[in-house]
């Protein structure tokens, strides 16, 4: 029961934080361009149902990256970590997945995509693990590591798909993946044909949704149902207490970032992997814009594996309003404002929450004290 009410009160906070940054929104939109800000409220709040249901089979295909780069960094955030490298795994992940998905072509049908998919992930798992590594061992703070493997990662990247038989010149990108590496549709091209009858317009949504939820639910056993999930955990809270507990504090570090890491990798490749808007890398000068989005949707979903898979929704949902929002000559960075807003929204309506918490705490002792002293009274 305490734990339903935990949950509830996490949900309200966070429902409370959309409603206030909507509301921060649209004094945002009358600022900027007064006549059309109610329209451009209702368009963010339709999001991918601007454009039908190819709106939301695209909601479904850009939800999928964040929602595993969520729960990287929410995982993280559960063992005590702040994994801001999620992006470089990421793109480590991504890359790996591409490099199997054009070369390993001697594998038959869905075990090519299948081997990429893996493949990725053990990438990113081995990209965490250096960060955990030099916190485990060096005490080297994990944000410092990570955003610099980062960029180590961005460049080595770059450098490696400029001197490769997968650079295509022309195009300044790696070739496509072959057709065996490319995700299956999981039937979704099925349901949409059945919901509207044309399923080409959700071309891009594909199996990566079912896996990303699949994922989401196995951290949450690890999380709340294993003996693991409960070190990794305790370790997060206090590293001193859990050691006098016989739990290995350098372990479960290491550990949590290479789960961390392997979770970002999963999402380089969904991503990569992806028909028609994925299957190929370009070399870019920036980092990939999933991977800092994973923070927001962490720190919006508490860190709750099943929070995170809403959340990534939500935010797949926004940004996908962003692109109609340029039909009535708004900047699409707008939408990335209301993002922010919502998370600052978030993180202070849980301080407020806290604060009343820990006052109404403190009154309940100051009236147990009380009692007590009045039944000491009473005896004597």
């Amino acid at each position: 029961m305490n734990q339903m009410k935990k949950g509830l009160s996490n949900a309200s906070a966070s429902i409370l934080a959309i409603l206030a940054g909507l509301a921060a929104g649209l004094v945002i939109l009358f600022i900027t361009n007064p006549q059309n800000a109610f329209q451009g409220l209702i368009i963010i709040i339709k999001g991918g149902w601007n454009n039908g249901l190819k709106g939301v089979g695209q909601v479904m295909y850009h939800a999928t990256p964040i929602i595993m780069t969520g729960l990287s960094v929410g995982f993280a955030f559960k063992t005590g970590m702040f994994n801001i490298g999620a992006v470089g795994q990421l793109m480590v992940g991504g890359f790996t997945a591409i490099y199997v998905g054009v070369t390993w072509t001697f594998l038959p049908g869905a075990l090519h995509w299948i081997t990429a998919l893996i493949m990725g992930m053990l990438a990113g798992m081995a990209w965490g693990i250096i960060v955990g590594l030099f916190k485990a061992l060096l005490n080297v703070n994990e944000v410092i590591t990570s955003i610099m493997l980062n960029y180590i990662g961005m460049y080595l990247i770059n450098f490696t798909i400029k001197n490769s038989h997968l650079y295509d010149p022309f195009k300044n990108q790696t070739v496509d993946v072959a057709a065996s590496a490319v995700l299956p549709k999981g039937g979704l091209d099925n349901l949409f044909f059945i919901l509207k009858g044309r399923f080409r317009d959700v071309s891009s949504v594909n199996a990566g949704f079912y896996i990303a939820v699949g994922f989401a639910i196995l951290i949450y056993i690890i999380l709340t149902r294993t003996t693991f999930g409960y070190e990794l955990k305790a370790v997060g809270h206090n590293r001193f207490a859990s050691r006098y507990a016989g739990i290995s504090g350098k372990r479960a570090i290491v550990s949590a970032m290479a789960i961390a890491g392997g979770l970002s990798g999963v999402a380089g490749a969904l991503m990569y992997l992806a028909p028609t808007s994925g299957m190929h890398m370009h070399v870019e000068e920036v980092l990939a814009a999933q991977g800092f989005n994973g923070i927001a949707v962490a720190l919006l979903g508490l860190s709750n594996p099943i929070g995170i898979v809403f959340t990534g929704i939500f935010i797949a949902h926004l940004t996908e309003a962003g692109r109609h929002l340029q039909s009535l000559r708004y900047m699409k960075e707008i939408i990335d404002v209301i993002i922010g807003l919502i998370i600052y929204f978030s993180a202070f309506s849980l301080l407020a929450r806290d604060f009343l918490a820990g006052r109404k705490r403190k009154q309940a002792a100051i009236i147990a004290a009380g009692q007590d002293a009045d039944y000491g009274e009473e005896e004597a």
